[in-house]
């Protein structure tokens, strides 16, 4: 399908693209360069708070049967295993404290609370999803092949459902990314192999065999009898409560009005410069309270993150003075907006696209200092094919230092 939208590369000569690329690498290179103690220091208090709220958490679950005990219990672990799931395992298993080279807190040895495997989502997730970011037909994460999110996606009946089984995905969407990360698309298309497959459900069936252990089954045991099924209730909403926002940051990251979406032929050949403005165009910010960011594992800065996804997530308020700027400078949208208004676009977009059309909404026009977040700036869709993007080099291999 021909694009709807034209994109805000279509103004940018080759030079400014190179120049762009020059300016978003030394960002990097000097964040880097700078990482030390006070970093370590962070990411080892985060792990210390997580620990002593999930053992808080459980310890006052022993009187679960008791309703303050219960609220407080249910709370408090909730709290940890957002915490744990955003802040730390997400980023950890991003490579973002790899520089540190503690095999304790390594991308290589990390594993979380959560339903998927190391394995499957980080090449789920940190490669397919973080290397062809918004690209449709490539990006298995585009409304993780369940749902229409963008209007160039073909409509089929079972949309008609997605406002319904998108709310089932909330609660469950740890077990919803944890299928999504098998991908079964892949073995439709023989592009891997059924013993591939069969590894992996292997080992999503271990580890959701212990996930429903622990909270399930000894937890609530060790509540006895008369605690088992409010520490059971508990342990369920604890993980629904962590579910349900965890879904929430990362579809308001992705999906409000003012991100892009990409056809194969617009990043055909697409050079370091393009990659980074993809990113860009392809995420969008939450804005919030410090305490906020750290409870969305500084997803809300989204911008940043695709940018710079092995750059450890405390660094993305202060870097994101400077890509503003970047941005202002090379006449390019900044997304951002608050929470509620980027969910709410979010909803709506799941519910509309559920029917047949639909076209893309307005996006932000450049970003200028002192407008908020330019939305005063949206600018209508215009209804023309995107003009192919010059050929220039090749897509970057992907490396152990991830690109994005």
């Amino acid at each position: 399908m021909a694009a709807m939208i034209d994109s805000p590369l279509a103004h940018l000569t080759d030079t400014e693209i190179d120049e762009l690329a020059r300016e978003f690498d030394a960002i990097h290179a000097q964040v880097f360069a700078e990482l030390g103690a006070r970093d370590r220091h962070y990411i080892t208090r985060m792990i210390a708070i997580h620990r002593g709220l999930a053992v808080l958490g459980r310890v006052l679950l022993f009187g679960a049967r008791y309703k303050p005990a219960w609220i407080a219990g249910t709370a408090t672990l909730s709290v940890a295993k957002i915490l744990e799931n955003m802040e730390i395992g997400h980023n950890v298993m991003h490579g973002q404290w790899d520089w540190m080279h503690d095999p304790s807190i390594h991308s290589s040895s990390w594993d979380w609370d959560s339903a998927s495997t190391p394995e499957a989502w980080k090449h789920s997730h940190n490669y397919i999803h973080h290397t062809y970011t918004n690209i449709r037909g490539k990006d298995k994460d585009l409304g993780y092949k369940i749902m229409r999110i963008d209007p160039h996606q073909a409509w089929n009946p079972v949309y008609l459902f997605q406002p319904a089984y998108n709310l089932a995905l909330m609660a469950f969407f740890e077990w919803g990314v944890a299928f999504h990360d098998l991908d079964l698309e892949a073995i439709r298309k023989g592009e891997k192999s059924t013993d591939e497959l069969k590894t992996e459900l292997l080992g999503m069936a271990r580890k959701a065999s212990r996930q429903i252990a622990k909270d399930y089954l000894a937890y609530p045991a060790l509540a006895g009898p008369k605690g088992f099924k409010s520490t059971l209730a508990a342990n369920v909403t604890a993980n629904i409560l962590r579910n349900v926002w965890a879904h929430s940051i990362i579809f308001c990251g992705h999906f409000p009005d003012q991100t892009y979406t990409f056809s194969e032929a617009e990043v055909a050949d697409e050079n370091r410069g393009r990659f980074y403005v993809r990113q860009l165009l392809g995420a969008a910010n939450i804005e919030g309270s410090p305490l906020f960011h750290v409870m969305s594992g500084n997803l809300g800065y989204q911008v940043e993150h695709h940018l710079y996804p092995d750059m450890p997530s405390t660094r993305y308020s202060e870097i994101a003075p400077r890509v503003k700027e970047i941005c202002e400078r090379y006449r390019l949208p900044y997304n951002t907006g608050p929470f509620l208004k980027q969910l709410g676009m979010v909803q709506r977009t799941i519910l509309r696209l559920a029917f047949p059309g639909g076209k893309p909404r307005p996006k932000p026009g450049p970003y200028r200092r002192g407008h908020g977040d330019a939305s005063a700036s949206m600018t209508s869709p215009l209804r023309l094919p995107v003009r192919p993007w010059p050929t220039r080099g090749q897509r970057p291999e992907p490396r152990s230092r991830p690109l994005v």
